[in-house]
């Protein structure tokens, strides 16, 4: 996989990167997909199984990993396999610092008050309000938050101008 790189243009797409790297057990998938491919079985059996699932989610929304059907053995149903498609990063943006903050604050906080953030914007998509400049308006962060907010959930995307639920199956 050699000279593959990862190139952020937007500083929202290193929530998915830091995630990964501050938790020891994402960290563990990543180096594992960085040496061949694998399912979700394989890498269960070599880490934390009750992560895998989340990790795998979080690494396809920052396209930090490729997935794709391996040929079963007779008798056995195909399973998707994954690898990681980068070694190498470069950043290309400029943000200011309180959106760096922002970030920063999603990417590496267990803070509650998040979960309890999460749940109001479900709440509003649920009614039919899924503009980011409305959310951010409604409950008084910035954009820059609300895009980095769906990038760390792993059921939340952004879509345009727009945060959508995505299905599991993503």
């Amino acid at each position: 996989m050699p000279g593959h790189i990862r190139i952020v243009n937007d500083p929202v797409e290193l929530v998915p990167l830091l995630m990964t790297f501050n938790d020891p057990s994402f960290k563990r998938v990543y180096e594992i997909l960085s040496k061949s491919w694998l399912t979700e079985d394989e890498i269960s059996s070599q880490v934390d199984s009750d992560s895998v699932a989340v990790c795998l989610k979080i690494l396809k929304k920052g396209n930090l990993v490729e997935e794709q059907w391996r040929m079963p053995k007779r008798g056995e149903k195909p399973c998707k396999e994954y690898r990681a498609t980068y070694n190498k990063f470069r950043a290309n943006f400029q943000c200011n610092l309180q959106d760096l903050s922002d970030i920063l604050y999603l990417s590496l906080s267990n803070d509650e008050n998040l979960r309890i953030l999460v749940d109001q914007i479900e709440g509003e998509l649920a009614g039919g309000s899924s503009s980011i400049n409305d959310l951010s308006r409604r409950f008084g962060v910035s954009p820059v938050f609300i895009k980095g907010l769906a990038k760390r959930i792993p059921h939340l995307d952004v879509k345009g101008q727009g945060l959508v639920r995505i299905d599991s199956g993503r």
